[in-house]
């Protein structure tokens, strides 16, 4: 991957605003046609969130084989997800979107559910965790790859976005789609690919630009950027009528979430700064109130949050909360439920019916 960068980069191109035109309004044609549209992704679709891509002009591949190392780049942690994400996630919810297959395992699409950091032991049980990242050396899981070659197999339209498609097996995906007699493949790059002779159309712009416009034709909007957390409190009662409160982030499937830094209650000096997050009570009566003021990460500058936490009687109490923070206007939003604020598609593993994306950012 990085030794077949060249030194020189290919020139990147852009269409003329009339020549893109004309090619947004045939993909869109075919996307209203289309029974089985499938996309797929490289790095491209992320610069414009500051995160480099690989070898375009200063992609990070291009510049190591010059000597020379990527400066003033962004963490992953504190990008928000570009139009590009947000369109696809907007399509996918409008069932447009077949299927989409996500190679990495860190996705800007669901941004909202993975950015948190994640420790070495479960917060919980107290287990290894055991990451799902694609590291560099390591093959594909064996799953994804077989759905995304299933799904390449019988789509009708595929359409790739901001990849060179230079990485196997990875590339072999729309190349699939491209050499089937009655499928299309639509590639959207400002380099060149090495199928782009597979193409039924081909388009040089900014992956941003295309599906700004592409939205547009649709009539959908691209929807903004909502940062979603999980927030579980629960009291519990011991065999010795001690009680303690536990403060826990969780994902979208229940598991253990790190997007916490420090939990203080009102009412008690001290500040719970490292998972798990407990408070010793001395017997609260039921109906007491109790304030929580939540330090996040700050990777999007969020502000503290305080929560509120009604004790009810019973050995075991728990509420779940929804916080929702738009990194536009600096606002949380919370919305307590009794149930897990869950995602029940998160529940499962990837199966035939799960939208995934294709995403082939080490292009």
């Amino acid at each position: 991957m990085a030794d077949s960068a060249p030194k020189v980069a290919e020139a990147e191109r852009e269409e003329p605003a009339d020549v893109l035109d004309e090619k947004v309004d045939a993909l869109v044609k075919l996307i209203q046609k289309s029974k089985h549209f499938i996309v797929c992704t490289g790095a491209g679709v992320s610069t414009s969130a500051g995160i480099a891509d690989f070898r375009g002009p200063n992609g990070v591949w291009t510049l190591r084989a010059q000597g020379k190392q990527a400066h003033n780049r962004k963490s992953t942690l504190q990008t928000i997800p570009t139009p590009t994400h947000m369109a696809l996630v907007e399509l996918q919810n409008h069932g447009i979107l077949s299927y989409l297959i996500n190679f990495r395992a860190v996705s800007t699409y669901k941004k909202s559910i993975h950015d948190h950091r994640t420790g070495r032991n479960c917060a919980i049980c107290g287990g290894i965790l055991l990451d799902t990242i694609i590291n560099f050396g390591e093959n594909l899981f064996e799953e994804p790859l077989r759905l995304a070659r299933k799904h390449a197999a019988t789509a009708d339209l595929c359409l790739v976005l901001g990849s060179s498609l230079t990485v196997s097996p990875s590339n072999e995906i729309p190349e699939t789609v491209g050499r089937r007699r009655g499928a299309k493949l639509i590639i959207c790059n400002l380099q060149s690919t090495p199928i782009d002779h597979l193409t039924s159309i081909r388009i040089f712009t900014k992956t941003d630009n295309l599906l700004t416009r592409v939205m547009a034709k649709l009539d959908l909007p691209i929807p903004s950027f909502i940062l979603r957390r999980r927030l579980a409190i629960q009291i519990e009662t011991g065999e010795d009528k001690r009680q303690q409160l536990t403060v826990r982030g969780i994902d979208v499937d229940g598991t253990p979430a790190t997007f916490l830094q420090s939990v203080r209650l009102d009412y008690s000096r001290r500040v719970v700064r490292s998972e798990p997050f407990v408070f010793n009570l001395r017997c609260p009566e039921p109906g007491t109130q109790m304030k929580l003021e939540l330090e996040f990460m700050g990777h999007y500058n969020e502000p503290n949050l305080e929560v509120q936490y009604s004790y009810e009687d019973g050995s075991n109490t728990e509420a779940h909360y929804l916080l929702e923070y738009n990194p536009n206007d600096g606002n949380w939003v919370v919305t307590q439920s009794e149930t897990p604020c869950l995602d029940d598609s998160a529940r499962n593993e990837v199966t035939e019916n799960e939208k995934v994306v294709i995403d082939l950012t080490n292009d």
